[in-house]
């Protein structure tokens, strides 16, 4: 990875550190490697599974139906964004 500066730091027992030393040198690779790919993997997992939608089937035809479908015109939509236009962006 180029342009390695940022810093972390965690505090861990003395176990686990012993632990993660071991797992690192069954790799073949340093601690810090080791920490850093395990890290973001956990890391984009995370986020992968909070952030993403997952639908059935089902729910897929669905909502690709609602979104082919036609929009309609509601009035208070369209009064409350020329009340906007006109309040806010003309500021």
């Amino acid at each position: 990875m180029p342009g390695k500066t940022a810093r972390l730091e965690a505090r861990i027992t003395a176990d686990l550190k012993a632990l993660v030393q071991r797992a690192a040198a069954h790799q073949g690779r340093t601690v810090s490697e080791f920490v850093a790919d395990t890290v973001q993997q956990a890391a984009m997992a995370v986020i992968e599974e909070q952030e993403m939608l997952r639908l059935s089937p089902s729910q897929s035809r669905r909502f690709v139906e609602l979104l082919l479908r036609p929009a309609r015109r509601i009035e208070a939509l369209r009064r409350a964004a020329q009340d906007y236009r006109k309040n806010v962006d003309s500021r």
